[in-house]
């Protein structure tokens, strides 16, 4: 039975592996340092948009015009293009835990269905969690947090208050230090950083 357990616990692991090597990557040079994020299959429609505009330079040159220490950082505000993208929400097994990218959008009182905007986005920064902290936040979510997610926001840090509103599509392999340094910045009254915080080109550094 155990040499069962774990060859089935190898497959699973192999598995992963492979559906993680064949994730697309985009590389985000900021003027703080650059940042490499990997986009998730099963958020193909933000996957792809995303895809989309960095191959078309959108991002580059734009800032991270929202700051909130201990939350996240956003970016992604440039002209204005006129479609949302569909929510791909895909609890638990993409959550808010730091170091994810997430699209941000448009309120619940004039956007029912949560779908996203096209071209805005925001990177997860959190907080850790103790026991007591995780405990009385769960009391208050929609969403039924696995051990898996407890762990990850006890040890790791996040926001799992966001979990199943907002539609998490990637996650960060390098230059999580970049988001720790943006996210302490000074802001204004608006969140708003007081010195600019640039993305100065964004590159698709593999396909998927």
């Amino acid at each position: 039975m155990k040499r069962v357990f774990l060859l089935l616990s190898l497959i699973a692991c192999h598995l992963s592996l492979c559906v993680a090597q064949d994730r697309a990557e985009v590389l985000m040079e900021t003027s703080e340092g650059n940042i490499r994020i990997q986009l998730y299959n099963e958020t193909p429609q933000h996957r792809d948009n995303f895809l989309k505009l960095v191959r078309e330079h959108y991002y580059d040159s734009l800032q991270f015009h929202r700051v909130i220490k201990d939350f996240m950082i956003q970016g992604g505000k440039g002209e204005k293009l006129d479609y949302t993208i569909e929510a791909e929400f895909h609890t638990p097994q993409l959550f808010h835990k730091r170091g994810t990218i997430a699209a941000a959008r448009e309120g619940d009182d004039v956007n029912p269905q949560r779908r996203s905007s096209a071209s805005q986005f925001y990177f997860v920064w959190g907080r850790k969690y103790s026991e007591r902290a995780m405990e009385f936040t769960e009391s208050r979510l929609t969403v039924e947090l696995t051990p898996e997610m407890r762990e990850a926001y006890m040890t790791i840090g996040g926001t799992p208050h966001l979990d199943g509103t907002y539609t998490v599509f990637g996650e960060i392999t390098d230059g999580l230090d970049v988001v720790e340094r943006i996210q302490g910045v000074e802001t204004d009254d608006t969140d708003r950083p007081l010195q600019p915080v640039l993305i100065l080109h964004a590159t698709v550094v593999k396909e998927p």
